[in-house]
């Protein structure tokens, strides 16, 4: 393949591992303003709704019981690292109309190794742990009471039907997009304001102040004191004072480190953000199209790879205004939606958690509920408080759950289908526009009935709460590799003008070597030695 040549309406494109870009001058952005909020409803609000509250509900009570607000700038650093990333996704996006995954099939040594790397770090998408946990809310409010243990039948089979039902909104709303972000717009209204409202009338102000305080409490860490007893212990304030350093108390780093992966988002899940961008139609995403649905999308199409624009005076200052549309939606939507979506549910698991029965007993589907349970047995309500809340806290627990395991869904169809869309030759000369959703509802289909099976495997030999832990450590690694791969294709495909400052690529940096360091400690000190132990086990 031969470099295109350069002219003023032709720019020296990049020599790839995919056929060139097309070339166009950049739409022109509509002026962000406040009187026109509703553009600022974008990939943003989007993302936050997939990733908001899920890991919360989930480790929220065993974080917040074991370290109260301690652990909460790990948190910190996992979002903001995660604004990094997210950005470089939308700069690439804005440029040239591609998701990232296809600019990573762009480079050397070619599309079909990325695809086999791109599977490895996708192991996460193929364990379905929200569903289940759905299934266990939804059976509390048929029962009237937690699920117990001889109800895993009832629960097994709502989970069954919610995998199921859960992929039905996504063939609706023209493009798929459209549908999404319908339904993370309500979920993340929805969630954060019933957090709100019980947390300013029914939390108490200690726990305010655990929580909000704990973002900025770098370096608390957990150790074991002379009684054998977990303790919170500021390592970095130890370290300057020149105190002896304890031991870190590691048992629980699987449990830490989902906390971590499930901290804003995580995985190849903030990779998406960039076909967020396109479908929303931001700089040349408008150019390229979007991934159509099953219903209302005939007349949506997608191209097959994306389009570029020269770079000119005019060029640049419109890119200047889509950029801004990419800052406002994660500094100003995204960022604080994170933190939000991290610190009031976290308000209640540790308000209420202490209340529930179900605490210390071994129900594999407990821990969605205990937040909930701990609301009906706060000695502060009367029965009749006590019940409605119960429910309407199970409500939000769904709508937790459930729009984010749909996501799961569609974003695993997305990626592969845009995989497949741009990177395999026969597929691009013999589908066209619209036909593109045979792939990615041929992809759903599979998705579902592998997710089906999984949901089985783990039912059998393992737990809800064992899947959502192996799925955040496996996101950890997934967002930490593709970070350097991410910097790579900005610092390489990309104009020079249009490259990432400085540092905006330490940000990067900074976030790969987050990830994949806490990647290799829950693996060394928690991983290896399982392993380990299972070896001599089976073989002596």
């Amino acid at each position: 393949m031969k470099d295109a040549a350069a002219s003023p309406t032709q720019p020296e494109l990049p020599n790839t591992c995919l056929p060139p870009w097309g070339v166009a001058d950049l739409p022109e952005p509509k002026p962000l303003s406040w009187r026109q909020w509703y553009r600022f409803i974008g990939p943003g609000l989007v993302m936050m709704g997939i990733q908001i509250g899920g890991g919360e509900w989930l480790f929220g009570p065993d974080i917040t019981a074991r370290y109260g607000g301690g652990l909460m700038w790990i948190a910190t650093i996992a979002i903001v690292a995660q604004v990094f990333y997210n950005i470089e996704c939308g700069r690439y996006a804005l440029y040239c109309g591609e998701p990232v995954f296809t600019g990573f099939m762009r480079t050397r040594p070619g599309p079909m190794f990325w695809v086999g790397v791109i599977l490895l770090l996708n192991f996460a998408a193929l364990i379905p742990g929200l569903s289940t946990h759905g299934a266990a809310i939804f059976s509390a409010l048929w029962l009237g009471h937690p699920p117990q243990a001889d109800d895993k039948g009832f629960v097994t089979l709502v989970a069954f039907l919610f995998l199921l039902g859960i992929s039905l909104p996504i063939f609706l709303g023209g493009k798929i997009y459209n549908m999404l972000q319908a339904v993370m717009t309500v979920k993340v209204f929805a969630v954060l304001s019933f957090c709100l409202i019980v947390g300013l009338c029914f939390v108490d102000r200690a726990n305010w102040w655990q929580v909000f305080s704990g973002f900025v409490r770098f370096g608390e860490l957990p150790t074991t004191n002379a009684a054998g007893e977990e303790v919170m212990v500021n390592y970095l304030t130890s370290w300057w004072q020149g105190a002896e350093l304890p031991a870190l108390a590691l048992g629980n780093i699987a449990l830490i480190g989902g906390f971590a992966g499930y901290a804003g988002g995580g995985g190849l899940g903030n990779a998406t953000y960039s076909n967020f961008v396109r479908d929303k139609g931001w700089g040349m995403g408008s150019l390229v199209g979007a991934i159509p649905s099953a219903v209302g999308g005939t007349h949506v199409s997608l191209s097959h790879l994306g389009t570029v624009f020269p770079i000119t005076e005019e060029n640049l200052r419109r890119w200047r205004g889509w950029w801004r549309y990419v800052l406002t939606d994660q500094l100003l939507v995204w960022t604080p939606g994170c933190f939000m979506g991290m610190a009031l549910p976290a308000l209640l698991s540790m308000q209420f958690a202490k209340y529930s029965d179900l605490k210390g007993k071994n129900l594999e589907w407990a821990q969605a509920l205990i937040t909930a349970d701990g609301i009906r047995h706060d000695p502060r309500f009367d029965t009749g408080l006590a019940g409605a809340l119960w429910m309407i806290t199970l409500v939000v627990g769904l709508l937790v759950m459930l729009p984010s395991q749909m996501s799961i869904i569609d974003d695993f169809s997305r990626r592969w289908t845009d995989i497949l869309w741009s990177g395999v030759s026969r597929i691009r000369d013999n589908l066209h526009g619209n036909q593109v959703r045979r792939i990615y509802y041929g992809i759903l289909i599979g998705y579902v009935a592998w997710s089906l099976i999984c949901f089985w495997a783990f039912s059998v030999y393992g737990s809800p709460k064992l899947m959502t832990i192996v799925i955040a450590n496996l996101n950890n690694v997934a967002i930490g590799v593709t970070s350097f791969h991410l910097l790579h294709i900005n610092r390489t495909l990309l104009p020079p003008a249009l490259r990432p400052r400085w540092y905006q690529q330490l940000g990067l940096l900074a976030c790969g070597l987050f990830y994949v360091g806490l990647s290799l400690v829950v693996f060394f000190t928690k991983q290896l030695p399982d392993l380990r132990a299972w070896w001599q086990t089976t073989f002596g």
